[in-house]
């Protein structure tokens, strides 16, 4: 899986352009992700998946992220989403996800209303923040049902998607807002996300579900980085500043500035892999996973995403006026790296609640 994801991160690469100016992943790129079976990498094997570990599929969306994070975002996004199945009754998991082609977003946040009516719950609503809804069949939907927090599986086509996502970054996720019109949806598409994995689950469905989202953010912010890095390394080594005979990379400044950014790099990321490391192994057990481990979880996720972002700032500064340009690499990253800072899972209200956490104090741990 890994080795795939490096060639579509090539192709992710050759594509960002295209793919940030039709603000949605460019179909060639779409076409090979489906081809490649990595936007259902987080299906149990019943539905057709292979059944990777956590670390397993974030890795694969960093990795693609270092192409484009556009591309990165989707695939931690689908992965997400192709986790819910084993969330759904058997007989809905078998509806969204039996074709083995069939794809799935999701906005779990509950922005919309459902209405108990025989056989099922009646919704309308508006979400934002639907990232990858144009290339998806299926979309997973929070809503409040007599006062519990629930989330559907609607097809796509049973929903209005508007044209709101014109951002600054993440352009190519396509994340705009969808609307449902007292949509139907039967028993066996509908579940809870936050009572819990279901009976039976396997390790990945045990581990931190609202963690395993937090991870799949800081991935694609991640692999956004190391591109950041890399792009810049070869902008380095032929670029002379204004007035100078020598390369940006061998400016002593350069050199200072861009191994202390490798450095915050490094740290962060091994903080990331070891936090899923270590709720992997406790969720390999029959015991809910620690809130000290889902606490450390998602402290290293907020870290790791905030700190790619400075160290896109940096590698943007060294640019130079190269970096200001809309045809320039560096540019769309630092957008792409501000941008993912927004997300509610990893904003600085994160800290607040892990903060709470590690001071003892009282704390709603539901959704950690």
């Amino acid at each position: 899986m890994l080795s795939t994801a490096r060639k579509v991160a090539a192709l992710a690469r050759d594509l960002a352009e295209e793919t940030e100016r039709g603000r949605q992943l460019a179909p060639a790129l779409v076409a090979e992700l489906r081809a490649r079976n990595l936007l259902r990498i987080g299906l149990t094997a019943d539905l057709g998946g292979a059944e990777p570990t956590a670390h397993e599929i974030l890795k694969t969306a960093e990795t693609i992220a270092e192409g484009d994070a556009s591309a990165g975002w989707c695939v931690s996004i689908a992965a997400t989403s192709s986790l819910l199945g084993a969330y759904l009754p058997a007989e809905g998991g078998r509806e969204v996800f039996g074709d083995p082609g069939s794809v799935a977003a999701g906005v779990w946040a509950p922005r919309a209303k459902g209405e108990t009516v025989a056989g099922g719950v009646r919704v309308s609503g508006r979400w934002s923040f639907c990232s990858g809804v144009r290339h998806s069949d299926w979309i997973f939907l929070g809503f409040l049902q007599d006062g519990r927090v629930r989330t559907a599986a609607f097809p796509v086509s049973e929903l209005d998607v508007l044209d709101t996502w014109k951002t600054s970054g993440l352009r190519g996720t396509g994340s705009t807002d969808c609307v449902a019109h007292d949509v139907f949806v039967p028993d066996r598409r509908v579940f809870s996300v936050v009572d819990g994995p279901p009976a039976g689950s396997r390790t990945l469905q045990r581990f931190p579900l609202f963690g395993f989202f937090a991870a799949s953010i800081a991935a694609a912010a991640l692999g956004n980085a190391r591109g950041a890095m890399t792009e810049f390394v070869e902008l380095a080594t032929v670029r002379k500043p204004s007035g100078s005979s020598r390369s940006t990379a061998e400016r002593a400044a350069t050199q200072s500035a861009f191994a202390a950014a490798e450095a915050s790099l490094r740290a962060a990321r091994g903080l990331y892999y070891q936090a899923i490391d270590d709720a992997w192994a406790a969720a390999e057990s029959d015991e809910p996973v620690s809130v000290e481990l889902r606490t450390s979880l998602r402290l290293a996720c907020t870290h790791a995403v905030r700190t790619a972002a400075e160290v896109v700032g940096v590698v943007y500064d060294l640019g130079g006026g190269s970096a200001i340009y809309e045809d320039s690499p560096l540019q769309r990253r630092f957008r792409d790296a501000h941008t993912a800072t927004a997300h509610f899972q990893v904003n600085p209200a994160t800290f607040e609640l892990t903060g709470r956490l590690l001071l003892g104090q009282p704390t709603e741990t539901t959704q950690l």
